[in-house]
C-alpha cells in the first residue's frame, strides 16, 4: 500500500518518536515499503554565529547523522529498506520538501497531545499535515 515512508524525528525527544517509527515499520511490512528518517536541524540565528567555532556546523551535522543512524539501525526492517537525512532548516518545510524529493507517499508524524500553547501557535505536525500533498498519519504519544 504504501511504499515510502518518511518519518521526521526529534533528536532531543526519541522517544516521543519511536510510536511514530513503530506505526510506519508495520506499515511497511505489510506493503514492502521503505523507512526515511529525517532530522532537520535548526538554523542558528546570524547574531549568533561569530561566538560560534568556525566547525560548528559540520560538527552538528556529523553529531546529528551519527545519532540518527543509530536509529535508523534500531529499526526492525532490513537495513537496504531504512535510510536516513538531516537536513538543516525550518521543521515543517524541509519535511514537506523531502516527501516531496523522495516521492513519499506517507509522512508519519508523532505528536503530542495538544495543550494550549499548541492550540494557539499551531505545530510543526499540523503544518505538516495541512500542507503535505501526500497522506499523514499523525501518531499521538
Amino acid at each position: 500500500m504504501f511504499k515510502t515512508i518518511l518519518v521526521p524525528v526529534d533528536l532531543g525527544e526519541v522517544e516521543a518518536a519511536r510510536p511514530a517509527i513503530d506505526k510506519a515499520v508495520e506499515l511497511a511490512e505489510s506493503s514492502g515499503g521503505t523507512i526515511r528518517l529525517i532530522y532537520v536541524r535548526s538554523l542558528v540565528p546570524v547574531t549568533y554565529m561569530e561566538f560560534m567555532p568556525p566547525t560548528f556546523d559540520t560538527e552538528q551535522q556529523d553529531v546529528s547523522e551519527a545519532k540518527l543512524a543509530e536509529i535508523a539501525a534500531s529499526v526492525k526492517l532490513p537495513a537496504e529498506r531504512v535510510s536516513a537525512v538531516v537536513r538543516l532548516g525550518s521543521i515543517y518545510n524541509e519535511v514537506l520538501d523531502e516527501a516531496e524529493k523522495t516521492g513519499s507517499d506517507l509522512v508519519v508524524v508523532g505528536s503530542h497531545r495538544p495543550t494550549m500553547s499548541t492550540y494557539l501557535l499551531g505545530s510543526n505536525a499540523s503544518t505538516i499535515v495541512r500542507h503535505a500533498k501526500s497522506s499523514v498519519l499523525v501518531v499521538r504519544t
